[in-house]
């Protein structure tokens, strides 16, 4: 079977598309195993859909994601390159509703479904904690110190609230964020929606600007902004590769 590996900001995922859609667990687990498989953060399995392309999600530890924000700038560049869509611009759905993508060279932005607030801030160790959907659930907590960022407390809040878990530093206009992924249960390089979650967080609660540059983990700048109620994420997807493996 064909496969290729994308690199979107940090994440890096393994993609390839077929007609027929099923349970893909086991593969996920067995392809991004990083000791015995290609490695990567997840699985996309793409499929025909009339405004452009559906997916299936898989974290790499099998589990079904709705929304993966650096996934669906993977996906939307394969299935160009691939030719998979008519137009540089086109519809992904995803299990979070349609995604609108364009691509252009490297560069790929996506809108992403409306953010949602699920409740009020939340008060855990001694810190504010926001709860946003952006796709999927995020915890956000605004710091000044990212090396604050503790796996054990991330992995205690994502098992009680079944969320994914953000630290941000918000200075100077620029917005860095650490993420802990649910589904991959450990700290990734980047988190699409978690960087969209604390952008909308940095917006409602520390009057940041409606347009920023953030940085994850990796380094890579991507730039967010606020439209019509909606977040524009934009950033480089790299094709690393493709590949044959046998299943």
């Amino acid at each position: 079977m064909q496969v290729s590996k994308y690199n979107a900001s940090g994440n890096d995922f393994v993609i390839f598309h077929t007609f027929l859609s099923k349970d893909r667990s086991e593969l996920a687990r067995q392809i991004c195993s990083r000791t015995n498989g290609v490695g990567a953060d997840g699985l996309i399995v793409l499929l025909p859909y009339e405004k452009g392309v559906k997916w299936e999600f898989y974290n790499s530890d099998g589990s079904y994601a709705a929304m993966c924000g650096n996934g669906s700038r993977a996906a939307a560049r394969y299935a160009y390159l691939n030719g998979l869509v008519n137009s540089s611009e086109f519809a992904l759905l995803t299990g979070s509703g349609e995604v609108m993508a364009s691509v252009k060279d490297e560069c790929v932005e996506v809108v992403l479904t409306s953010p949602k607030i699920l409740s009020e801030p939340l008060n855990e160790g001694g810190k504010t904690w926001y709860f946003y959907d952006t796709g999927v659930p995020h915890l956000v907590n605004f710091t000044q110190n990212l090396d604050e960022f503790d796996v054990k407390e991330c992995r205690a809040l994502r098992q009680k609230y079944n969320a994914n878990v953000n630290l941000a530093k918000f200075d100077g206009g620029v917005l860095k964020v650490r993420t802990y992924e649910r589904g991959v249960e450990d700290e990734t390089l980047a988190c699409g929606t978690g960087m969209a979650a604390c952008f909308y967080g940095a917006t409602l609660n520390l009057n940041a600007a409606q347009s920023l540059k953030v940085y994850p983990k990796s380094g890579e700048e991507l730039g967010l902004r606020l439209e019509n109620a909606k977040i524009l994420f934009s950033g480089a997807v790299k094709h690393c590769f493709d590949t044959s493996i046998e299943i």
